[in-house]
């Protein structure tokens, strides 16, 4: 008798916030906001956080739940014996907010075909007329949930992931699965969807149960670890809530290259250009993101723009992740030490239960988050920093950057350390060696182009992340100076 993974989910709903989940969730699965097969776009390259992560693995596109080794990975005598994963929360709706913006957008498009007598003096449809038109099927209810897509996502990397290492996702394991989340929705159910995916690969062609009937421990809510910028006093004031922190994005919004296409979409869209400004812009952009992942369509939206315009908004995107989430400040990586930190314990604790011959007690250990978990910990370990800053004023010696937010966390991406215990090794330190992937690709070394570590080596090179960054003293904010002036 095949006996059922024990692996739950365990939330606790009020009644009528139960049956509003409920009723949501049906909503989702809609045929109308199923996606489709998937659609390209010659924009897909440029939706910076937006971007699908097929369109970062091309490969995926013909075969989306089959395994792609790297020939980098470590094989031989070498084997897996633990792995710890970040992964961002799959495809997801747009935020409230930005339903908002996209709403007032479609009411000045609309407003104009008013005035202009809902016709074309060229006798047909223009592109500002067919986007008056085109549904706007996006509600306020949506704010930033996983959407189909994003459960499909996750799904199929647990399907990729457990072919990849099938001794760590053995069905011995599965009860020592270790899952942590962000407390957002889309996080939790990103965890659920990823165990669905797990149960599919140990039975398939059964469909899974319900996420709260499977037994294994649930994914455990750590906002501390997934969120650990929202628990940083520094960040939170010098960063989040300071109205100049992104001073560079402003700039950027009223600099040429933003204005050159503001003015491009007004003739385009015959609207007003001062009824426009470059978050509406930005959200028309986004939109055409949106409709392609989540619907597999290629919407007017899309049409607005060409390469030339999707890479200065690209760059717009990126320029808030760089100062908000990466290099530009200090505080925006310091204050991910906690995570980083934790990882470490978890594959020191592997490494001290290898030695002793004893069974590792969390082979695999899952940790699903954000974007904005992601890009801090890649930064703390020095990933992806160009010579010069990314500022509102050098566009264009930036274009061959290595900061590109979406190719370095859309959708669903992921960073995983994988410890390996070498059997034929001649010394005590060539025994553990690790190796990490980011986006299912094996990641060379931030200092160095070799893309395996002695795990020793590894954490003397980050020794000062490990020993001396205390998020409590990081993230402490200076105190004020009693002897200044005040008015």
């Amino acid at each position: 008798m095949i006996r059922a993974p024990r692996c739950f989910l365990r939330i606790a709903v009020a009644p009528a916030a139960a049956l509003a989940a409920v009723l949501l969730s049906s909503l989702a699965r809609c045929s109308f906001l199923e996606p489709r097969d998937p659609v390209d776009s010659s924009l897909s390259p440029y939706f910076g956080t937006k971007t699908r992560y097929e369109d970062v693995n091309p490969g995926l596109l013909s075969g989306p739940e089959a395994p792609w080794r790297d020939p980098e990975l470590l094989e031989g005598t070498c084997t897996p014996v633990q792995l710890v994963a970040l992964i961002r929360h799959g495809t997801r709706y747009p935020t409230a907010k930005q339903i908002r913006k996209l709403r007032q957008l479609h009411g000045l498009l609309q407003a104009r075909g008013s005035r202009d007598g809902g016709g074309s003096s060229a006798g047909s449809r223009d592109l500002g007329a067919a986007l008056a038109d085109w549904p706007l099927w996006y509600a306020d209810w949506m704010d930033g949930q996983l959407v189909e897509k994003g459960r499909q996502d996750m799904r199929q990397l647990a399907l990729r992931l457990a072919s990849l290492f099938p001794a760590l996702f053995s069905r011995e394991n599965y009860g020592r699965l270790r899952l942590i989340t962000s407390s957002k929705h889309r996080c939790v159910d990103s965890g659920a969807a990823f165990l669905q995916g797990l149960w599919q690969h140990y039975h398939p062609g059964l469909p899974p149960p319900d996420v709260a009937d499977m037994e294994c421990g649930p994914p455990r809510v750590n906002d501390k670890l997934m969120r650990f910028f929202d628990h940083c006093e520094k960040f939170l004031t010098e960063v989040e809530k300071n109205a100049t922190a992104l001073y560079h994005v402003e700039a950027f919004k009223t600099g040429p290259e933003m204005q050159n296409i503001l003015k491009k979409v007004a003739a385009t869209l015959q609207v007003p250009v001062n009824d426009l400004n470059a978050d509406l812009i930005q959200v028309a952009f986004f939109t055409c993101s949106f409709d392609l992942a989540i619907k597999g369509v290629k919407s007017p939206w899309c049409d607005v723009f060409d390469i030339d315009d999707a890479k200065v908004l690209e760059y717009l995107n990126d320029l808030k992740q760089y100062w908000k989430r990466g290099y530009g400040y200090t505080i925006n990586s310091r204050s991910s030490c906690t995570l980083f930190q934790d990882i470490f314990q978890h594959l020191d604790k592997a490494v001290a239960q290898k030695q002793r011959s004893q069974p590792i007690s969390s082979p695999v250990i899952l940790q699903f988050g954000h974007a904005e978990t992601l890009l801090p910990l890649l930064s703390l370990m020095g990933y992806f920093k160009d010579k010069e800053p990314l500022t509102a004023y050098n566009y264009k010696e930036q274009m061959h950057r290595k900061f590109r937010s979406g190719h370095i966390v859309p959708y669903a991406s992921n960073l995983i350390f994988v410890l390996y215990h070498c059997e034929n090794a001649k010394t005590p330190k060539e025994q553990f060696r690790v190796q990490m992937l980011l986006n299912e690709k094996v990641l060379p070394l931030a200092y160095s182009p070799e893309t395996v570590s002695f795990y020793e080596d590894l954490k003397n090179h980050y020794k000062d992340i490990l020993q001396s960054c205390q998020t409590s003293e990081e993230c402490e904010l200076a105190k004020a100076n009693s002897t200044s002036d005040e008015l």
